[in-house]
């Protein structure tokens, strides 16, 4: 019987060629075949390190019909490195069906820690980092992005976001006018890169930032958005705090705290916000 091979999970650098891991580069020595983003611009980073292992490419576009093929070839004996072009495979970037695939076949993963540009943005930001939300990149249209907005506008937890060259002013524009023009955020602009920066203010005040100086709208960026403000117990009167306890006893917190809403004349998102407080203590 042929013992398989292994499937790694191979984090790269996000900018600064000094954040990659020894153990990544072993990693990526020693496997038969490296499943690359975008091979010309891998081939770059695994000549810097020495790195003679043929890499194939692995995109959004052929994934779903090379995952099965890699994942016989794992089968068969072989270990297989992904990479995307920066950062963690997978966020943001291709793999899913791969790592879907291999765990269905009893495939084991291998996951390598290393860089990621949302968790170095959220460390970095001053926003709160207990509870956060990752939402990549918004729709390329106003409309959709939007609608997407809109469905996160009460959400407590910090936003991010990632966000290209030709959509940061865009993005930033519709952020202010969904989330309200004073909501605090942060740009981190070309992590670990030679003109790194990292900017928080108003997304009112961040959005003039950007439109005076056309150096600043260049680059990768991390959006970061302040969470929706917490509601407070005392927001909410004793009665209907009363009212929204005893339904929560009997109905999804949804139904509880619309049901609280007709009976209080309080706003339904307040008394929601108030219950998830309330489940959490």
């Amino acid at each position: 019987m042929v013992n398989q091979g292994l499937l790694y999970v191979v984090p790269t650098p996000i900018g600064n060629l000094a954040d990659m891991t020894p153990r990544a580069i072993e990693v990526l020595n020693q496997v038969d075949v490296i499943a690359a983003e975008d091979t010309r611009h891998s081939a770059r980073l695994l000549q810097h390190f020495g790195i003679k292992t043929p890499a194939l490419a692995y995109h959004e576009h052929n994934e779903r019909q090379l995952c099965h093929k890699l994942v016989e070839r794992i089968q068969l004996g072989d270990s297989v490195a992904l990479i995307s072009d920066a950062g963690t495979p997978l966020v943001s970037d291709p793999g899913y069906h791969l790592i879907r695939a291999a765990r269905e076949t009893g495939v084991q993963v291998v996951p390598l820690p290393g860089a990621c540009a949302m968790i170095t943005a959220l460390s970095a930001s001053g926003l709160a980092s207990d509870r956060f939300v990752f939402e990549g990149f918004l729709p390329a249209k106003s409309a959709a992005r939007c609608q997407r907005l809109q469905a996160l506008v009460d959400d407590s937890r910090t936003l991010i976001f990632y966000e290209s060259t030709h959509r940061i002013q865009a993005s930033l524009a519709d952020m202010a006018d969904v989330f309200g023009a004073q909501r605090q955020a942060v740009i981190a602009r070309e992590l670990s890169k030679r003109f790194e920066t990292i900017h928080g203010d108003s997304l009112s005040a961040l959005l003039s930032w950007l439109e005076s100086d056309a150096n600043q709208c260049r680059g990768e960026f991390v959006v970061l958005v302040q969470g929706a403000a917490a509601v407070e117990d005392e927001a909410v009167s004793a009665e209907a705090k009363k009212v929204l306890v005893i339904l929560m006893q009997e109905l999804p917190l949804k139904q509880a705290a619309a049901l609280a809403a007709k009976i209080s004349g309080l706003k339904k998102n307040d008394l929601y916000r108030l219950g998830l407080t309330l489940l959490e203590k």
